[in-house]
């Protein structure tokens, strides 16, 4: 059975309680890693200059604690896999359905279950809403 290893679990304790119950049951079904809950200030703005976030801190979920974002990835990572990003965001999206907890992906910002539409993708991106 897929487990978190130490690091997956230290950034998960970062996160809001009702992230760590869903990826708790995740990680039961689906090997994955936990890339990163809560972030620093330096952190968040040189992932705003390099693109890789639309917000400076302090105003991404990533940016409170405990986070209100996490990002998590199937392991082993496979960045150019997006078929396999999008079958697990479903999964992810599934197991936290089934638990009463709605979460926002980041490759389906505004939840129209239209995956193509984004502007800007970020698949291991999920947040409570």
């Amino acid at each position: 059975m897929p487990h978190f290893g130490k690091t997956s679990k230290k950034r998960l304790k970062s996160c809001d309680p009702t992230l760590q119950m869903v990826f708790n049951e995740v990680i039961k079904h689906v090997d994955c890693s936990v890339l990163e809950g809560t972030r620093t200030e330096e952190t968040q703005n040189k992932y705003y200059a390099e693109g890789k976030s639309k917000f400076k801190y302090p105003s991404s979920k990533h940016n409170t604690f405990p986070s209100q974002a996490v990002d998590v990835t199937p392991y082993p990572v496979d960045w150019k896999d997006r078929e396999r990003q999008t079958l697990f965001a479903g999964f992810v999206i599934g197991i936290a359905k089934g638990m009463n907890i709605k979460l926002r992906w980041g490759g389906d910002w505004d939840m129209d279950w239209e995956v193509n539409d984004n502007k800007f993708d970020d698949f291991p991106h999920f947040e409570v809403r």
